[in-house]
């Protein structure tokens, strides 16, 4: 058997160093870390709606419907967590997403059955 344990092998492309991960991501408060995620989902909805230079080049209203759903989700879920002054704009742009789906949809959903609607109420737009 080798000497070496887990953690004294060098990273390589196959081998990531996990423990150093696990070390940095223990040092993101959890408010950055929620705030984060949602704007990841933010952009990648933004993709899937064709807001973004490309343009329909990656539009797929089925993808975008499940990240404007999980972004309202994750947005219900941690409001008594983050602050307003982070909530805020996230909500502005969940809203605008929503609006969004709701134009490029060719049969709009009913009012409150759109993507995230469970969570935010109805979206008239």
């Amino acid at each position: 058997m080798s000497e070496t344990s887990p953690s004294d092998t060098p990273e390589t492309p196959g081998n990531p160093d996990f423990d150093a991960m696990a070390r940095d991501i223990a040092e993101v408060p959890a408010v950055e870390v929620i705030v984060t995620v949602a704007v990841n989902l933010m952009s990648a909805a933004a993709v899937k709606l064709g807001l973004t230079e490309e343009g329909d080049t990656f539009k797929d209203l089925d993808e975008a419907r499940k990240l404007v759903h999980a972004l309202a989700g994750l947005l219900d879920a941690s409001t008594t967590e983050i602050s307003s002054f982070h909530a805020a704009p996230l909500r502005d742009g969940l809203k605008s997403l929503q609006l969004a789906f709701r134009e490029a949809s060719l049969v709009p959903d009913e009012p409150g059955q759109g993507p995230g609607e469970k969570y935010t109420g109805p979206i008239y737009g």
